[in-house]
């Protein structure tokens, strides 16, 4: 079925893929920090392992408003690891678990990373006047930058 929600099909495929890169980056910045909650170690180990479940419970929780925004403009959203690989801007988690403070900066760079993705899509959403990704992209921004910045504090001497 056609959409006519008032935004070009043009648009709505370019808002679609950038949305789907945030998703993708969004998803694998949350197996990260899952990881990285179980494998925690060392003197932070309590601190460290309480805030990384509440950053990927928020990512976590992200996910699905992101997918669903792809699908109310009329595409498919991406759902499997081959899919999120190929479209994320992250590393993978290392395979070997990383020293507490690594985790931290890994952690700092991915949000960094998952913000600039954000941002990169509000010329074109703006563009297409599509008002409800904007919200969306503001929502995440505010989480990812101020992740980053809480995140970057505890690598200060």
């Amino acid at each position: 079925m056609k959409v006519n929600i008032g935004i070009s099909d043009e648009h709505r495929q370019g808002i679609s893929e950038g949305l789907s890169r945030l998703l993708a980056d969004t998803y694998t910045l949350y197996l990260t920090t899952h990881n990285f909650h179980w494998n925690v170690t060392g003197r932070m180990f309590n601190s460290l392992h309480a805030m990384f479940m509440t950053q990927y419970t928020e990512l976590w929780n992200a996910v699905d408003p992101i997918a669903e925004r792809i699908r109310s403009l009329g595409h498919v959203a991406p759902g499997s690891y081959a899919q999120f690989s190929e479209l994320t801007s992250l590393p993978d988690a290392p395979r070997v678990p990383p020293k507490a403070m690594d985790m931290v900066r890994i952690l700092a760079d991915g949000h960094e990373a998952t913000a600039r993705t954000a941002r990169s899509l509000y010329k074109l959403v703006e563009e297409a006047g599509d008002e409800p990704s904007a919200d969306l992209l503001t929502q995440r921004l505010t989480v990812h930058e101020q992740t980053a910045w809480m995140l970057r504090s505890l690598l200060e001497d």
